[in-house]
Protein backbone atom coordinates (compact mmCIF):
# COMPACT_ATOMS: atom_id res chain seq x y z
CA UNK A 1 0.00 0.00 0.00
CA UNK A 2 2.92 2.58 0.53
CA UNK A 3 4.32 1.34 -2.35
CA UNK A 4 1.50 2.97 -4.28
CA UNK A 5 1.20 5.71 -2.46
CA UNK A 6 4.76 6.68 -3.01
CA UNK A 7 4.06 5.73 -6.79
CA UNK A 8 1.20 8.20 -6.61
CA UNK A 9 3.11 11.12 -4.95
CA UNK A 10 5.86 10.71 -7.96
CA UNK A 11 3.65 10.94 -10.63
CA UNK A 12 1.82 13.96 -8.68
CA UNK A 13 5.27 15.45 -8.55
CA UNK A 14 5.87 14.94 -12.10
CA UNK A 15 3.01 16.21 -13.66
CA UNK A 16 3.33 19.32 -11.23
CA UNK A 17 6.99 19.71 -12.89
CA UNK A 18 5.92 19.27 -16.76
CA UNK A 19 3.09 21.89 -15.67
CA UNK A 20 5.37 24.45 -14.01
CA UNK A 21 7.67 23.77 -16.84
CA UNK A 22 5.26 24.09 -19.59
CA UNK A 23 3.67 27.34 -17.64
CA UNK A 24 6.86 29.32 -17.21
CA UNK A 25 9.14 28.27 -20.59
CA UNK A 26 6.32 27.37 -23.32
CA UNK A 27 4.36 30.13 -24.43
CA UNK A 28 0.99 29.23 -24.80
CA UNK A 29 0.53 30.16 -28.68
CA UNK A 30 3.21 30.50 -31.05
CA UNK A 31 4.00 32.92 -33.75
CA UNK A 32 6.48 32.19 -36.90
CA UNK A 33 7.11 32.95 -40.53
CA UNK A 34 7.85 30.94 -43.72
CA UNK A 35 8.88 32.13 -47.30
CA UNK A 36 9.38 30.55 -50.67
CA UNK A 37 9.59 32.03 -54.04
CA UNK A 38 7.70 30.72 -56.86
CA UNK A 39 8.78 31.25 -60.88
CA UNK A 40 5.38 32.20 -61.76
CA UNK A 41 3.54 35.57 -62.33
CA UNK A 42 1.77 37.06 -58.99
CA UNK A 43 -1.58 36.94 -60.42
CA UNK A 44 -1.24 33.00 -61.38
CA UNK A 45 -0.23 31.83 -57.88
CA UNK A 46 -2.81 34.19 -56.20
CA UNK A 47 -5.41 32.87 -58.30
CA UNK A 48 -5.03 29.52 -56.51
CA UNK A 49 -5.35 30.87 -53.00
CA UNK A 50 -7.88 32.79 -52.78
CA UNK A 51 -9.86 30.87 -54.88
CA UNK A 52 -10.41 27.39 -52.21
CA UNK A 53 -11.28 25.29 -55.05
CA UNK A 54 -7.88 25.36 -56.52
CA UNK A 55 -6.67 26.25 -52.97
CA UNK A 56 -7.84 22.55 -51.59
CA UNK A 57 -6.48 21.10 -54.69
CA UNK A 58 -2.79 21.09 -53.68
CA UNK A 59 -2.36 21.99 -50.42
CA UNK A 60 -0.73 19.10 -48.84
CA UNK A 61 -3.07 19.20 -46.01
CA UNK A 62 -5.96 18.03 -48.15
CA UNK A 63 -4.07 16.38 -50.91
CA UNK A 64 -2.72 13.99 -48.97
CA UNK A 65 -5.44 12.08 -47.50
CA UNK A 66 -8.00 10.28 -49.99
CA UNK A 67 -10.57 9.85 -47.14
CA UNK A 68 -11.38 13.52 -46.58
CA UNK A 69 -14.71 15.16 -47.29
CA UNK A 70 -14.53 18.39 -48.22
CA UNK A 71 -17.99 21.42 -48.77
CA UNK A 72 -17.71 24.55 -50.28
CA UNK A 73 -19.56 27.69 -49.49
CA UNK A 74 -20.44 30.53 -51.68
CA UNK A 75 -18.67 32.95 -52.57
CA UNK A 76 -16.44 30.05 -53.26
CA UNK A 77 -13.40 32.90 -53.75
CA UNK A 78 -12.11 35.91 -52.48
CA UNK A 79 -13.10 37.27 -48.71
CA UNK A 80 -15.70 35.26 -47.66
CA UNK A 81 -15.48 31.97 -49.10
CA UNK A 82 -15.15 29.51 -46.64
CA UNK A 83 -15.26 25.28 -46.44
CA UNK A 84 -15.96 23.13 -43.88
CA UNK A 85 -13.62 18.99 -43.73
CA UNK A 86 -14.34 16.01 -42.37
CA UNK A 87 -11.77 12.89 -42.58
CA UNK A 88 -12.82 9.96 -40.67
CA UNK A 89 -10.04 7.79 -41.43
CA UNK A 90 -8.36 10.47 -39.66
CA UNK A 91 -10.27 11.33 -37.38
CA UNK A 92 -9.99 14.77 -37.95
CA UNK A 93 -12.57 17.85 -38.83
CA UNK A 94 -12.61 21.68 -39.10
CA UNK A 95 -13.63 24.79 -41.08
CA UNK A 96 -11.35 27.30 -42.67
CA UNK A 97 -12.80 31.00 -43.50
CA UNK A 98 -10.82 33.74 -46.00
CA UNK A 99 -11.74 36.93 -43.85
CA UNK A 100 -9.51 39.57 -45.79
CA UNK A 101 -8.67 39.73 -48.90
CA UNK A 102 -6.23 42.49 -51.04
CA UNK A 103 -5.85 41.32 -54.12
CA UNK A 104 -2.18 40.21 -55.31
CA UNK A 105 -0.86 41.26 -52.29
CA UNK A 106 -2.20 39.71 -49.06
CA UNK A 107 -4.72 36.91 -47.70
CA UNK A 108 -6.30 36.10 -44.19
CA UNK A 109 -6.74 32.65 -43.61
CA UNK A 110 -8.94 31.62 -39.94
CA UNK A 111 -8.70 27.74 -39.44
CA UNK A 112 -10.83 26.08 -36.73
CA UNK A 113 -9.37 22.82 -36.56
CA UNK A 114 -11.70 19.53 -34.53
CA UNK A 115 -13.70 21.96 -32.84
CA UNK A 116 -11.32 24.16 -31.34
CA UNK A 117 -12.80 27.63 -30.33
CA UNK A 118 -9.42 29.36 -30.82
CA UNK A 119 -8.65 29.89 -34.24
CA UNK A 120 -5.24 29.66 -36.28
CA UNK A 121 -4.54 32.91 -38.24
CA UNK A 122 -2.48 32.73 -41.12
CA UNK A 123 -1.68 35.87 -43.21
CA UNK A 124 -0.09 35.18 -46.69
CA UNK A 125 1.55 37.97 -48.41
CA UNK A 126 2.35 37.62 -51.94
CA UNK A 127 5.44 40.17 -53.47
CA UNK A 128 6.61 40.40 -57.18
CA UNK A 129 10.26 39.67 -57.28
CA UNK A 130 10.70 39.28 -61.47
CA UNK A 131 8.04 39.38 -64.29
CA UNK A 132 7.93 35.60 -63.43
CA UNK A 133 8.37 34.79 -59.78
CA UNK A 134 6.74 35.54 -56.92
CA UNK A 135 7.66 35.70 -53.16
CA UNK A 136 5.44 33.60 -50.60
CA UNK A 137 5.04 34.89 -46.84
CA UNK A 138 3.07 32.81 -44.31
CA UNK A 139 2.73 34.69 -41.21
CA UNK A 140 1.26 32.14 -38.75
CA UNK A 141 -0.18 32.89 -35.10
CA UNK A 142 -1.67 29.16 -33.31
CA UNK A 143 -4.26 29.65 -30.96
CA UNK A 144 -3.54 29.52 -27.37
CA UNK A 145 -3.10 25.96 -25.80
CA UNK A 146 -3.48 24.68 -22.19
CA UNK A 147 -0.53 24.07 -19.75
CA UNK A 148 -1.06 20.52 -20.49
CA UNK A 149 -1.23 20.87 -24.03
CA UNK A 150 1.39 23.46 -24.35
CA UNK A 151 3.99 20.66 -25.60
CA UNK A 152 2.49 20.53 -29.20
CA UNK A 153 4.13 24.14 -29.26
CA UNK A 154 7.19 21.95 -29.91
CA UNK A 155 6.84 20.50 -33.27
CA UNK A 156 4.22 22.86 -34.65
CA UNK A 157 5.94 25.12 -36.90
CA UNK A 158 7.93 21.81 -38.03
CA UNK A 159 4.57 20.57 -39.15
CA UNK A 160 3.59 23.49 -41.20
CA UNK A 161 6.78 23.98 -42.67
CA UNK A 162 7.06 20.63 -44.41
CA UNK A 163 3.22 21.35 -45.33
CA UNK A 164 4.26 23.83 -46.88
CA UNK A 165 7.32 21.90 -48.90
CA UNK A 166 5.05 19.77 -50.10
CA UNK A 167 2.45 21.98 -51.09
CA UNK A 168 4.94 24.20 -52.89
CA UNK A 169 5.61 20.94 -55.12
CA UNK A 170 1.89 20.99 -55.78
CA UNK A 171 1.55 23.91 -56.38
CA UNK A 172 4.50 23.98 -59.24
CA UNK A 173 3.07 21.11 -61.12
CA UNK A 174 -0.69 22.69 -60.82
CA UNK A 175 0.66 25.88 -62.55
CA UNK A 176 3.42 24.75 -64.94
CA UNK A 177 0.47 22.77 -66.58
CA UNK A 178 -1.77 25.71 -66.21
CA UNK A 179 0.55 27.99 -67.59
CA UNK A 180 1.51 25.61 -70.54
CA UNK A 181 -2.20 25.36 -71.24
CA UNK A 182 -2.81 29.09 -71.50
CA UNK A 183 0.22 29.60 -73.30
CA UNK A 184 -0.53 27.10 -76.25
CA UNK A 185 -4.23 28.76 -76.43
CA UNK A 186 -2.71 32.41 -76.28
CA UNK A 187 -0.41 31.05 -79.29
CA UNK A 188 -2.02 29.82 -81.32
CA UNK A 189 -2.56 30.60 -85.49
CA UNK A 190 -4.51 28.52 -87.45
CA UNK A 191 -3.52 27.16 -90.68
CA UNK A 192 -0.62 28.56 -90.91
CA UNK A 193 3.33 26.65 -90.57
CA UNK A 194 5.66 27.72 -87.61
CA UNK A 195 8.74 26.11 -86.42
CA UNK A 196 8.68 25.30 -82.71
CA UNK A 197 11.20 23.28 -80.20
CA UNK A 198 9.31 20.84 -78.00
CA UNK A 199 10.84 19.99 -74.97
CA UNK A 200 10.93 16.76 -73.34
CA UNK A 201 7.48 15.63 -72.01
CA UNK A 202 6.45 12.43 -69.43
CA UNK A 203 3.52 10.49 -71.05
CA UNK A 204 0.48 8.32 -69.52
CA UNK A 205 -1.23 6.42 -71.76
CA UNK A 206 -1.98 3.22 -73.79
CA UNK A 207 -1.22 1.75 -77.19
CA UNK A 208 -3.53 1.09 -79.51
CA UNK A 209 -4.26 -0.50 -83.01
CA UNK A 210 -7.19 -0.06 -84.62
CA UNK A 211 -9.11 0.19 -87.84
CA UNK A 212 -8.97 3.08 -90.42
CA UNK A 213 -12.19 2.89 -92.03
CA UNK A 214 -14.50 5.88 -91.95
CA UNK A 215 -15.14 7.83 -88.73
CA UNK A 216 -13.43 4.24 -86.65
CA UNK A 217 -10.37 6.11 -85.67
CA UNK A 218 -12.12 8.77 -84.08
CA UNK A 219 -14.50 6.76 -82.29
CA UNK A 220 -11.86 4.81 -81.13
CA UNK A 221 -9.43 7.94 -79.79
CA UNK A 222 -12.29 9.36 -77.78
CA UNK A 223 -13.01 5.78 -76.30
CA UNK A 224 -9.41 5.42 -75.23
CA UNK A 225 -9.13 9.53 -73.99
CA UNK A 226 -12.29 8.81 -71.64
CA UNK A 227 -10.36 5.76 -70.50
CA UNK A 228 -6.97 7.31 -70.01
CA UNK A 229 -8.99 10.51 -68.46
CA UNK A 230 -11.08 8.67 -65.95
CA UNK A 231 -8.04 6.12 -64.73
CA UNK A 232 -6.12 9.53 -64.33
CA UNK A 233 -8.64 11.50 -62.41
CA UNK A 234 -10.47 8.58 -60.68
CA UNK A 235 -7.53 5.79 -60.45
CA UNK A 236 -4.86 7.99 -59.20
CA UNK A 237 -6.90 11.33 -57.81
CA UNK A 238 -5.65 13.64 -60.28
CA UNK A 239 -7.04 17.01 -60.84
CA UNK A 240 -7.49 18.84 -64.68
CA UNK A 241 -4.81 21.32 -63.24
CA UNK A 242 -2.16 18.44 -62.84
CA UNK A 243 -1.61 17.49 -66.65
CA UNK A 244 -1.44 18.74 -69.80
CA UNK A 245 -3.47 18.39 -72.97
CA UNK A 246 -3.97 14.81 -74.50
CA UNK A 247 -0.97 13.66 -76.86
CA UNK A 248 -1.58 11.13 -79.66
CA UNK A 249 1.92 9.70 -81.44
CA UNK A 250 1.68 8.40 -84.72
CA UNK A 251 3.74 7.54 -88.03
CA UNK A 252 3.14 10.85 -89.92
CA UNK A 253 1.77 8.96 -93.08
CA UNK A 254 -0.11 6.03 -91.78
CA UNK A 255 -3.72 7.92 -93.00
CA UNK A 256 -3.43 6.27 -95.74
CA UNK A 257 -3.02 3.10 -93.82
CA UNK A 258 -6.37 -0.03 -93.31
CA UNK A 259 -5.18 -0.09 -89.71
CA UNK A 260 -3.85 2.44 -87.61
CA UNK A 261 -0.83 2.18 -84.45
CA UNK A 262 -0.81 4.82 -82.13
CA UNK A 263 -0.31 6.01 -78.42
CA UNK A 264 -2.35 8.29 -76.50
CA UNK A 265 -1.17 9.67 -73.78
CA UNK A 266 -1.45 12.66 -71.03
CA UNK A 267 1.22 14.40 -69.85
CA UNK A 268 2.45 14.37 -66.26
CA UNK A 269 5.02 15.69 -63.82
CA UNK A 270 6.64 12.65 -62.84
CA UNK A 271 6.09 8.45 -62.71
CA UNK A 272 4.99 6.71 -59.93
CA UNK A 273 2.99 2.91 -59.67
CA UNK A 274 0.47 1.78 -62.04
CA UNK A 275 -2.10 -0.25 -60.81
CA UNK A 276 -3.31 -1.11 -64.03
CA UNK A 277 -1.20 -2.90 -66.70
CA UNK A 278 -3.30 -1.52 -69.73
CA UNK A 279 -1.96 1.99 -69.14
CA UNK A 280 2.01 2.95 -69.58
CA UNK A 281 4.27 5.27 -69.39
CA UNK A 282 5.96 6.72 -72.59
CA UNK A 283 9.18 9.54 -72.29
CA UNK A 284 8.37 11.90 -75.64
CA UNK A 285 12.35 13.09 -76.20
CA UNK A 286 12.94 16.78 -77.33
CA UNK A 287 12.33 17.30 -80.53
CA UNK A 288 12.15 20.27 -83.54
CA UNK A 289 8.87 20.41 -84.87
CA UNK A 290 6.76 21.54 -87.96
CA UNK A 291 3.69 22.66 -86.48
CA UNK A 292 0.14 23.73 -87.70
CA UNK A 293 -2.58 24.41 -85.33
CA UNK A 294 -5.92 22.93 -86.93
CA UNK A 295 -9.82 22.89 -86.51
CA UNK A 296 -12.78 21.07 -87.95
CA UNK A 297 -13.94 17.56 -88.42
CA UNK A 298 -10.82 14.87 -87.52
CA UNK A 299 -10.61 13.70 -90.98
CA UNK A 300 -10.05 17.43 -92.56
CA UNK A 301 -6.29 16.55 -90.76
CA UNK A 302 -5.19 14.65 -92.89
CA UNK A 303 -4.63 17.92 -95.55
CA UNK A 304 -2.74 19.70 -92.56
CA UNK A 305 -0.73 16.75 -92.04
CA UNK A 306 0.25 16.49 -96.18
CA UNK A 307 1.20 20.20 -95.68
CA UNK A 308 3.42 20.03 -92.67
CA UNK A 309 5.60 16.45 -94.79
CA UNK A 310 5.73 18.58 -98.15
CA UNK A 311 7.48 21.25 -95.76
CA UNK A 312 9.75 18.91 -94.86
CA UNK A 313 11.05 17.22 -98.08
CA UNK A 314 10.69 20.66 -99.37
CA UNK A 315 13.76 21.61 -97.02
CA UNK A 316 15.19 18.42 -96.95
CA UNK A 317 14.67 17.45 -93.68
CA UNK A 318 13.97 13.44 -92.07
CA UNK A 319 10.79 13.35 -90.42
CA UNK A 320 9.26 10.89 -87.65
CA UNK A 321 6.54 10.64 -85.52
CA UNK A 322 3.11 13.02 -86.13
CA UNK A 323 1.92 14.37 -82.41
CA UNK A 324 -1.53 15.28 -82.85
CA UNK A 325 -2.06 17.60 -79.35
CA UNK A 326 -5.92 17.64 -78.89
CA UNK A 327 -6.57 21.39 -77.05
CA UNK A 328 -9.94 20.60 -76.46
CA UNK A 329 -10.67 16.91 -75.29
CA UNK A 330 -11.84 14.72 -77.95
CA UNK A 331 -15.84 14.08 -78.23
CA UNK A 332 -17.75 12.08 -80.65
CA UNK A 333 -19.51 13.72 -83.10
CA UNK A 334 -17.54 17.34 -82.76
CA UNK A 335 -15.48 18.90 -84.50
CA UNK A 336 -11.34 18.85 -83.15
CA UNK A 337 -9.65 21.72 -81.84
CA UNK A 338 -5.61 20.50 -82.23
CA UNK A 339 -1.84 21.18 -82.72
CA UNK A 340 -0.29 18.97 -85.02
CA UNK A 341 3.47 18.58 -84.66
CA UNK A 342 5.66 16.85 -87.18
CA UNK A 343 9.22 15.95 -85.66
CA UNK A 344 12.35 17.14 -88.46
CA UNK A 345 15.93 16.60 -88.06
CA UNK A 346 18.54 16.45 -90.73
Amino acid sequence: MRFFKIIAVFIILLIGAYAASMYYFVDESKDFKIEKEINYPVEKVFSQFNNLQNFTRWNNFFTSSKSIDIDYYTPYEGQGSSISYTDPKNDTDGEMFLRYENPNKTLRYQLFEDRNESPTLVDVKFKAVAPEKTKITWIVHTPKLSVLRRVENFWTEDRFAENIDKSMGNLNNVLGNKVEKDNQMAAIKYDSLMVENEEEKLLLGINVSTSNKKDALYKNIVMNYNKIYNYTTMDLGKKDDEFGFPVLITDADNYKDKEVSYFLGIPLSKKFGLTDNNFSFRTQSPTQNYVMYYKGNYAGRIKAIQQLIQKAKKDEMRFGDIRQTFIERPTEDQDVNMKLSLSVFK
